[in-house]
């Protein structure tokens, strides 16, 4: 498995519909958070070895009912400090 997050712009006033839309349909959905910014979203997604990156996001993230633009970054290492 590996992890992508995806910033997502919503239509005006469906940012918290759309994270609601994708927490119930979208199975490879891991985190989803409102934040502040240029975009209304960030969601954590983990797919498999062998899902298309591009092809997840254009059929399954940008066809949410109000979902208006994506930018997606692709992870690579996870790093976590001690905890104590």
């Amino acid at each position: 498995m590996r992890a992508i997050f995806v910033m997502i712009k919503c239509e005006m006033g469906q940012a918290y519909r759309v994270a609601r839309d994708m927490a119930d349909s979208i199975e490879e959905l891991s985190e989803m958070h409102s934040i502040s910014g240029q975009y209304d979203l960030l969601g954590k997604f983990y797919l498999g070895a062998d899902q298309d990156i591009g092809l997840f996001v254009v059929e399954k993230v940008q066809t949410v009912p109000g979902v208006k633009d994506t930018y997606t970054l692709q992870t690579f290492n996870a790093f976590s400090g001690a905890r104590g």
